[in-house]
């Protein structure tokens, strides 16, 4: 059964908004304390990212203590200026077995839909640092 997305965002009448949840809300715009809309991609990215990286490792029955993801890349000066390269540095820390979790996040890669969405306009990677 396919999976039903959803989402209210209100905009007062210049470029700040907000992205309304269950639980609560996000700010939107480009002032302090607000998101803007690369982000916000940026943020969607890493948390389909860790989620399914999450599912694969938790099967393998890996452990670590804490992962942080740090991303950067560039956007295309042409309109519409696409997402051209995202790189994700991951850093994670007391890894059991680090040969799973690299094939861990190789499969991720493959399997995240919102990864393998940008991979149709940017080209993406990462790099695994084990601390």
């Amino acid at each position: 059964m396919k999976q039903k997305i959803e989402a209210t965002t209100h905009f007062n009448s210049g470029f700040e908004g907000s992205l309304e949840l269950k639980d609560g809300a996000i700010p939107i715009g480009i002032a302090p304390n607000q998101v803007s809309p690369y982000r916000m991609l940026q943020g969607a990215l890493i948390g389909c990212f860790h989620s399914t990286f999450l599912d694969i490792i938790q099967k393998k029955r890996v452990t670590y203590d804490r992962v942080t993801y740090k991303t950067f890349g560039e956007k295309r000066d042409e309109v519409p200026a696409t997402l051209e390269t995202l790189h994700i540095d991951i850093y994670i820390t007391n890894v059991s077995n680090e040969l799973q979790v690299e094939k861990s996040y190789a499969l991720a890669t493959k399997v995240c839909s919102v990864y393998q969405t940008l991979t149709h306009v940017a080209t993406l990677s990462y790099s695994i640092h084990f601390e």
